[in-house]
C-alpha cells in the first residue's frame, strides 16, 4: 500500500483518504476483512494509533464495520451507486434561483479600496485607530458574561442612549433610546423592514436613479419595484400615473439623494408625508451620509418634521467611520419596536456588544463629533482637489453636480457610448468609474459617472482626475452640445 496523497495532510488523514478511496473504487470489496491494526501498521511503517484513528473514522462514517471477536470488515458498499451518482448525466448543474439572479442584477462592481473613484467608501486612512482600538480593548476585557450569550436587548443600552442624544441634536430626529434598534448595517435594516412590513408582490416606490443596495434588498424580498423620477427637488411623486399601484413602502434619501446628490425640498417632503399617510405606507428614510454638508448645517430629518410621522429612519456608521464596523440602526415608531427587536433576534441574532459599547464611549467622550468635523474638512478638500484636476475639462464644458454635500460627484456625459468607453478604458488603468445609468431601474437612464473622492488620497485624485479630464477632452465631439445642468 502507498499513501500517495498531499503531504500537508497528517498521516492519519492520508491513510483514511487512501482506504476510503480504495473502498469507493471497489479495490476493497464489500465484506472483505482488513488486516489487524498491528499488521497494517507494521506493513505501512506507521504507528498503531495512526492506523486506529483512520479505521475509527471510517467505521463512524459507515465505510467499515467492526465485528467483535472477528475483526474489521468493509461495509456493504456498492461502487456502482457511486458511479451513478457522479456520472455526467446525473451531475448537478450549479444554478441560481430567479431571486438570486435578480439580486446579482442589482449588484455593483466590487473594487479594491484604493481604486479611485470608488463611491461610498470613506477615508480609512484618517480613522483614529489607536483611540478606537483602546476603547475596543477596554470593553473586550471587561465584557460581562451575558454578552457572550444570545442577547436580545436591541443593542447595548449605552449606545442607544448616545445615539438618541446625537440624533436629536444633529438631525432633529424625534425618538427615545428605546426606539433605536442596532443592526449589522443598513442593509440588514432594509431586510427587516421588507420582511416585517411588506409581503411578496407588494409595491415599493424607489428613487430613480437610486441606491442599488436598497433595490436588491427589496427585490430579493419579492416586492414590486416602482421607480419614481428624481429631479432637482428630489423624488417627484406627481410624475406617477394614476394607475400606479399603491405603495406599501417608499424608499428615499431626502437629505442627499443617492446618486444625484440633490436635497428634497420642503414642499416635496410634506407632500410625501401626506401621500404616505393617505396610502397607509411606510417611508424608509435612508440618511446615509447626512453629516457631510459643506455649505450649511445638516438638513433636518424627514422623520422629525411632524409628530408621529410614518417614517422609519435608517442610519449607518459605514460612511462616517468604516464599513467593516458592520453597525447601523433603525429609529422605529413605538408600535414597531417590540416586533422588530424580536424578529432581529430571531432572524439575525444580535452581537458585537463589546464593539457597540466601545462606540458608545467613542460618541459619549466627544471623539465621534470631532472625527465627523475632521472628515467633513477632509472631504471638502478632496472634492476641491478633484475639481482642480478636472478644471481643463470643466472649462471645456464637462458638467459636474453641485457637490454641496456627500462623498461623491456626478459627471454628466453626452451619450451612453461615451459612458461605456470611459468606464472600459478606466478599468484597464485601475480607475473605477461607476456609470450613472447603472443606477436606473428602467433603462436607458441618464449617462454619466459617479465619482467617489472620499477614499482616494490626494495623489490618487490628481492622477485619476487628470486621466479622466484628458480622456473626456479627447472624446469624439457630438454634433450638438448637450444642455448642461449645474
Amino acid at each position: 500500500m502507498q499513501l500517495a496523497l498531499p503531504s500537508a495532510l497528517t498521516l492519519t488523514q492520508r491513510l483514511y483518504r487512501s482506504l476510503r478511496d480504495w473502498i469507493q473504487e471497489g479495490r476493497l470489496g464489500a465484506g472483505m476483512a482488513l488486516p489487524s491494526s498491528r499488521r497494517l501498521a507494521r506493513e505501512l511503517g506507521l504507528g498503531r494509533n495512526t492506523v486506529l484513528g483512520a479505521i475509527d473514522r471510517l467505521i463512524a462514517e459507515g465505510f467499515l464495520v467492526s465485528r467483535p471477536g472477528a475483526g474489521v470488515f468493509v461495509a456493504e458498499w456498492r461502487p456502482e451507486a457511486l458511479a451513478r451518482a457522479t456520472s455526467a448525466s446525473g451531475a448537478a448543474t450549479p444554478s441560481l434561483s430567479a431571486r438570486g439572479l435578480r439580486i446579482l442584477d442589482f449588484s455593483a462592481t466590487l473594487s479594491a479600496r484604493h481604486m479611485a473613484f470608488a463611491p461610498g467608501v470613506p477615508a480609512l486612512d484618517r480613522l483614529p485607530r489607536e483611540r478606537w482600538q483602546r476603547l475596543l480593548r477596554r470593553h473586550q476585557q471587561r465584557a460581562p458574561t451575558e454578552w457572550f450569550d444570545y442577547p436580545k436587548q436591541g443593542g447595548v443600552p449605552a449606545l442607544r442612549e448616545a445615539l438618541c442624544d446625537y440624533l436629536r441634536l444633529s438631525r432633529s430626529v424625534r425618538c427615545r433610546p428605546e426606539q433605536i434598534l442596532i443592526t449589522q448595517g443598513a442593509q440588514q435594516g432594509f431586510e427587516l423592514i421588507a420582511r416585517l412590513l411588506a409581503d411578496a408582490g407588494d409595491c415599493v416606490w424607489l428613487e430613480e436613479p437610486g441606491y442599488g443596495g436598497a433595490q436588491s434588498c427589496f427585490a430579493s424580498a419579492g416586492l414590486t419595484l416602482q421607480p419614481v423620477a428624481v429631479d432637482e427637488e428630489g423624488m417627484d411623486i406627481d410624475t406617477l400615473p394614476a394607475s400606479t399601484p399603491a405603495p406599501r413602502l417608499i424608499y428615499v434619501t431626502p437629505s442627499h439623494q443617492y446618486p444625484r446628490g440633490v436635497t428634497m425640498t420642503l414642499p416635496r417632503r410634506m407632500a410625501l408625508l401626506e401621500r404616505a399617510r393617505r396610502e397607509g405606507a411606510w417611508i424608509v428614510e435612508d440618511d446615509y451620509d447626512s453629516e457631510f454638508r459643506y455649505a450649511s448645517a445638516p438638513i433636518a430629518s424627514l422623520q422629525g418634521l411632524i409628530p408621529s410621522a410614518p417614517v422609519i429612519y435608517v442610519g449607518t456608521f459605514s460612511k462616517v467611520l468604516y464599513p467593516g464596523l458592520r453597525l447601523g440602526y433603525l429609529v422605529l415608531p413605538e408600535a414597531l419596536v417590540e416586533p422588530f427587536r424580536r424578529a432581529n433576534a430571531r432572524l439575525h441574532r444580535e452581537g458585537q456588544y463589546a464593539v457597540q459599547a466601545a462606540l458608545a464611549d467613542f460618541i459619549g467622550e466627544g471623539h465621534f463629533v470631532r472625527h465627523v468635523a475632521r472628515m467633513r474638512e477632509c472631504y471638502r478638500e478632496r472634492q476641491a482637489r478633484l475639481r482642480q484636476a478636472l478644471a481643463p475639462a470643466i472649462a471645456a464644458g464637462l458638467v459636474l453636480s453641485s457637490g454641496h454635500a456627500g462623498m461623491h460627484l456626478v459627471a454628466h456625459l453626452e451619450s451612453h457610448a461615451l459612458e461605456s468607453e470611459l468606464v472600459a478604458h478606466a478599468r484597464a488603468t485601475s480607475i473605477l468609474l461607476s456609470p450613472l445609468s447603472r443606477y436606473y431601474l428602467e433603462g436607458p437612464g441618464e449617462p454619466g459617472l459617479v465619482l467617489g473622492y472620499a477614499c482616494a488620497t490626494e495623489a490618487e485624485i490628481d492622477l485619476a482626475g487628470r486621466w479622466l479630464g484628458e480622456n473626456w477632452l479627447a472624446r469624439e465631439r457630438p454634433s450638438r452640445t448637450r444642455k448642461g445642468r449645474a
